[in-house]
């Protein structure tokens, strides 16, 4: 089974474009904060990125909607893709290929287009060793 569940933040504004058949192809970063305590046990805050790709009706939906900093929840699988980089090395890339989205920002605190509204200090998951699941 290949499948993948992330709640971040994104890292960047979308960009849409189109394959030559027509189909929409939305692409963002996603910022994934994790909070773990170190051997002193002091909180630290490590932050992953995601390439999030999504296609036709989900891609212009994100693109629509979704800003610099929007929190979603993305459910997906992961496709590896290689591509020759511009010093001619060949490279392996993860993206995320998106099934559904759910936004999770409130509507009222939506950035606009272009902002620099990002992760803010009450934006993080807290301490996954307090959450259920």
């Amino acid at each position: 089974m290949n499948k993948i569940m992330l709640i971040g933040n994104l890292g960047r504004d979308p960009e849409m474009n189109y394959t030559p058949s027509g189909v929409a192809v939305t692409r963002f970063s996603l910022a994934v904060n994790r909070v773990t305590k170190s051997p002193e046990g002091e909180r630290q805050k490590e932050t992953d990125w995601f390439n999030i790709v999504a296609f036709r009706q989900l891609a212009e939906t994100c693109n629509t909607y979704l800003h610099k900093g929007s929190k979603i929840f993305v459910e997906g699988r992961l496709q590896l893709r290689k591509y020759t980089g511009n010093d001619g090395i060949e490279r392996t890339a993860v993206d995320v290929i998106m099934n559904d989205m759910e936004m999770l920002t409130p509507k009222e605190r939506q950035p606009e287009s272009g902002s620099d509204a990002f992760l803010g200090e009450n934006d993080d998951l807290g301490d996954l060793d307090d959450h259920p699941f």
